[in-house]
């Protein structure tokens, strides 16, 4: 019977820390305060009496996102950052604008499962499965499709249309974080060393300094 109960509450012990990604809410809610000198895993919490409707809401996810970059394409979050209201409730969203042909480059979200809604347009994307495989799972969607990218591995949308397209996702985060995998490895501060990406890559060095040089 001991066993039982000791196999039992390590079961329920492992559960536990498996859906633990965040803090769950021990309150009706937990407004973020950014000027609080506490620390904690998270943001702490402003006084519940100075709570008011503009922490719990933003304005401008209709916007049209400006696309005028090399990648062609405009994220706007709508994180605990923008809403400090998320905080302490796993969850957050972000629209993503795409010039024709545009990019969202490979990236991960350490902290997140994404669930993504074409709303306008058709979008290449996909996501790579971990080592040793290394498989592409990918499809196109058209407006009104919907796609999820696991947690924390790395994937990617590209327009595939000659007009403008807009999807929105939501993250399963109130902060997913964001490391686009290019940034990260050839625009490390300070660099990470030529003769590890040489490696790494299998390139010559002319060619990781270029790289770097661009990001």
């Amino acid at each position: 019977m001991a066993d039982q109960v000791l196999l039992l509450s390590l079961l329920a012990t492992t559960f536990a820390l498996a859906i633990a990604f965040e803090p769950s809410p021990l309150q009706d809610f937990c407004v973020a305060d950014p000027a609080s000198p506490a620390r904690v895993n998270g943001q702490p919490c402003l006084d519940s009496k100075l709570a008011n409707a503009s922490h719990f809401s933003f304005k401008g996810i209709h916007v049209l996102g400006n696309t005028s970059n090399p990648q062609g394409s405009k994220v706007t979050p709508v994180t605990v950052v923008q809403i400090p209201g998320l905080n302490t409730l796993g969850i957050s969203l972000a629209r993503i604008d795409y010039a024709p042909w545009g990019v969202v480059p490979p990236h991960t979200h350490p902290r997140a499962t994404e669930i993504l809604t074409v709303l306008e347009g058709s979008l290449s994307v996909g996501f790579v499965t971990s080592n040793p495989n290394n498989q592409l799972i990918s499809t196109v969607l058209q407006k009104g499709d919907v796609f999820v990218f696991p947690v924390g591995l790395v994937h990617f949308q590209r327009n595939i249309g000659n007009g403008n397209a807009v999807s929105l996702s939501a993250l399963s985060s109130q902060n997913p974080g964001v490391i686009t995998i290019a940034n990260a490895v050839f625009g490390s501060k300070p660099a990470i060393d030529t003769d590890v990406l040489i490696k790494a890559f299998q390139v010559d060095k002319s060619i990781v300094s270029s790289l770097q040089t661009q990001f």
